[in-house]
């Protein structure tokens, strides 16, 4: 029996493999620590092989993804100054790949399919981490905190908050009913109970703030495109002037109080004076892709020791643009903050000036996340995790010709 290739490549017919490449995906990308290799070969699985399907259709013209890959080329480059270039070569090959997976999904995935995908990979998610999660003792705050299946409870809240996002957008903005609406409900009450248990501020805050921008996005869709960019901006300077005020009075001792936090954010804002004195080493490009934590080296091993992390590795400086600075210098900063701003500012675009646009507005809410979480987390710059390959993927949308509104992704 012949299977057609559209039931593989193509938006308008994969709604199964897509959903069930997916789901998996962000399952490994969650536990492939816990799963070794064998895992990692199955995610690729999934994606490459489509090549051999219809390779004109799966990969397209590369060209226009130039501003895409540049960051994962210089990470892959980086090997021949990097400090470890075993290390570096290693890791770049693996970043690119991961990059080349997340393109192909925006060639043959639609928004719809990606948006219940993820819903489902991050129920299986929460679920495997409810039932064989457990608490972990945090020395440096002081107190227990759930973690699940994780070895860090930033990562639990990540995948809740991500898992209400996706709920969101599927009961408002795709606005589906009958089954997905109800694993909707239902995931959004799994993940609510995990990002609670969880403690990280970060994930509650990060949620918090993109479910108040897309409803306040909601109700600029009253108006003529015209006016909503218009509203748009007077709603940034009102939110500036709010959170400007609101730091002059407390507002920041406040916020972090609540979550049980110091002014000190937990030791993060020595972290990060640690990280910009070690970028002043290597400005321009930095000491290599991931070529910082690595064993043996003496900043490391001392940080490390000064944070207790016993298993010396996983470790970072809780800060996206720090952590980039320190690795690939500012060369790496500028081609990282062009894929992020440019992401964000294109789907918020697109929606603003089409509201019917679906890919448009989930993604935007995505990336706005990301953006919100790359201040205090590192999600975009590493294989092999959901953050990366979310944001590649929205990057690869707005590369390909506009879609017709509806539900289509609009791969040329």
């Amino acid at each position: 029996m012949k299977i057609a290739k559209a039931y593989f490549v193509s938006a308008d017919h994969n709604f199964v493999y897509g959903l069930v490449a997916v789901a998996i995906s962000i399952f490994v990308f969650a536990y492939s620590t816990r799963f070794g290799p064998v895992s990692i070969l199955a995610y690729y699985a999934l994606w490459l092989p489509l090549v051999l399907v219809d390779y004109r259709h799966v990969l397209g013209n590369y060209a226009r993804f130039s501003w895409i890959i540049a960051f994962g080329l210089l990470a892959v480059l980086s090997l021949f100054w990097s400090d470890a270039p075993g290390v570096s070569a290693r890791a770049g090959v693996q970043y690119m790949s991961h990059i080349v997976c997340a393109l192909i999904a925006a060639r043959i995935i639609n928004i719809r399919t990606m948006t219940l995908g993820g819903l489902a990979g991050i129920c299986l998610v929460v679920l495997y981490s409810l039932v064989f999660g457990e608490y972990h003792y945090d020395p440096i705050d002081g107190e227990y905190s759930f973690v699940g299946a994780f070895a860090s409870k930033n990562q639990l809240g990540f995948f809740s908050s991500l898992g209400i996002y996706f709920a969101f957008a599927c009961i408002f903005i795709l606005r589906e009913r009958g089954f997905w609406c109800l694993l909707g409900l239902a995931c959004a009450g799994l993940c609510g109970y995990a990002l609670i248990a969880s403690q990280s501020a970060t994930s509650i805050i990060a949620v918090a703030a993109t479910l108040a921008v897309m409803v306040v996005l909601g109700v600029m869709f009253l108006f003529a495109p015209r006016t909503r960019k218009a509203l748009l901006l007077t709603a940034l300077l009102l939110g500036l002037g709010l959170a400007l005020v609101g730091l002059n009075l407390g507002g920041l001792d406040i916020l972090l109080g609540a979550f049980g936090k110091d002014a000190t954010l937990t030791g993060r804002t020595y972290l990060w004076s640690e990280g910009i004195a070690a970028a002043g080493q290597a400005p321009f490009f930095g000491v290599g892709y991931q070529a910082y934590w690595v064993q043996g080296f003496s900043e490391a091993e001392r940080l490390w020791e000064e944070f207790y992390i016993g298993t010396r590795s996983g470790f970072h400086f809780h800060n996206t643009y720090i952590e980039v600075l320190v690795e690939l210098g500012f060369a790496g900063l500028a081609l990282l903050c062009l894929i992020i701003i440019r992401v964000t500012a294109g789907h918020l675009m697109r929606v603003l000036d089409d509201h019917t646009d679906r890919a448009a507005h989930v993604l935007f809410g995505i990336a706005l996340m990301l953006l919100v979480r790359s201040f205090f987390e590192v999600d975009v710059i590493t294989p092999y995790v959901v953050g990366s390959f979310l944001l590649y993927y929205a990057a690869g949308l707005l590369a390909v010709r506009r879609p017709q509104p509806g539900l289509m992704t609009g791969a040329a």
